[in-house]
C-alpha cells in the first residue's frame, strides 16, 4: 500500500521585487553624476541669494536665504533672524529719483552760483533768447552765453552789428553783479576764408572774440583781467560741417563764465505787505 504524502505549497517571501536593486543602483548612480556636475559648476552665490529671497517673498514662505551661506547655497533660516527694512518716512512730498545702474556716478550737482547766473541771464535776454540770436547754457562749472554769427557779425567781418550793442551791455550789467573768470571765444566753420585783411579762419574768429572783449571791459564794469579772448576757428564743431544748416550753427562768438558767484538780489515779492483798513 503506497503512503501518499502531502504537498507542501511553496511560500513566497513578502520582500522587496528583483527589480527594485537595479533600479537604485541606477538612482545612486545618478544622485552621484549630478553631485559631481555641481561641484564642478560655479555659482554667484550673491544673485543666487537675491533670486531665492525674492521667491521666498512672492510666494509667501516664512524662510528666506541666509546670509550666511554656511558650506552649503541651500542654507535656509527661519524668518525671525532676518529683518527687512521698514520704509523711511520723509516730510517731503518729492519724489526720489535714484539710479540703479551698477556703478554709476551720484548725480552732478549743479552750483549754486552758476544756477543764480543762468537764470539772471536768461530773465534779462528772454526776448534774444526767443527769437535765436543767443542761448544761455550751463554745467557744474560755468555759463555759457552764445551768439550766433548771423545775429552779431556780418560775413567775413569782425565788426559786431550795432544792434547787438545793447545786448551785450545787458550782459555786462548781470556780469557786474558776478565774480568769475570770462573766457571769450570765436568759432568759425571748416570752410577756408578768402579775404585780403584776414589770413585765416583763426584770424577771423580770434578778431571777433576781441570785438566783444572789447565791448565787455570799455565801461569797466567787468575788469579787464577778468577776461581773456580766443580765437579757435573751425575746432569744437556744434555739428558736423556737411550742410549750410550746420555751418552756421558753428559760426559763432561764446562768452564763458567759470566758477560765477553772484551777489544777492533784493527779492521785492518776498518783501511784507501792509494791507490798508
Amino acid at each position: 500500500m503506497v503512503v501518499r504524502q502531502p504537498v507542501k505549497k511553496k511560500m513566497h517571501g513578502r520582500g522587496s521585487p528583483a527589480w527594485i536593486v537595479t533600479f537604485a543602483d541606477l538612482a545612486t548612480l545618478l544622485l552621484t553624476f549630478f553631485i559631481l556636475l555641481l561641484s564642478f559648476a560655479e555659482m554667484d552665490i550673491e544673485k543666487y541669494r537675491a533670486m531665492a529671497n525674492s521667491m521666498a517673498v512672492a510666494f509667501g514662505s516664512n524662510q528666506v536665504l541666509g546670509e550666511e551661506i554656511g558650506g552649503s547655497p541651500l542654507t535656509l533660516i527661519e524668518s525671525d533672524t532676518v529683518s527687512l527694512p521698514e520704509p523711511m518716512e520723509t516730510d517731503t512730498d518729492e519724489p526720489e529719483f535714484i539710479d540703479e545702474r551698477a556703478g554709476a556716478d551720484a548725480p552732478t550737482k549743479i552750483p549754486a552760483g552758476v544756477i543764480e547766473l543762468a537764470s539772471r541771464m536768461i530773465e534779462e535776454l528772454e526776448a534774444e533768447v526767443a527769437s535765436g540770436a543767443l542761448n544761455v547754457n550751463y554745467d557744474e562749472s560755468q555759463v555759457v552765453i552764445r551768439f550766433s554769427e548771423e545775429a552779431t557779425f556780418r560775413s567775413g567781418d569782425a565788426a559786431i552789428k550795432p544792434e547787438m550793442i545793447p545786448i551785450i551791455e545787458r550782459v555786462v550789467d548781470v556780469l557786474s553783479s558776478c565774480t568769475g573768470d570770462v573766457l571769450v571765444a570765436g568759432y568759425t566753420d571748416d570752410r577756408p576764408i578768402s579775404s585780403g585783411r584776414y589770413r585765416s579762419n583763426w584770424d577771423l574768429s580770434a578778431a571777433r572774440a576781441v570785438s566783444v572783449v572789447h565791448e565787455l571791459v570799455m565801461n569797466r564794469q567787468v575788469p579787464a583781467e577778468r577776461v581773456v579772448a580766443a580765437g579757435r576757428a573751425e575746432t569744437n564743431p556744434l555739428a558736423p560741417n556737411d550742410s549750410e544748416e550746420n555751418r552756421a550753427k558753428n559760426r559763432r562768438v561764446e562768452i564763458a563764465i567759470r566758477d560765477p558767484e553772484c551777489d544777492e538780489r533784493l527779492d521785492t515779492n518776498a518783501l511784507p505787505v501792509e494791507i490798508m483798513p
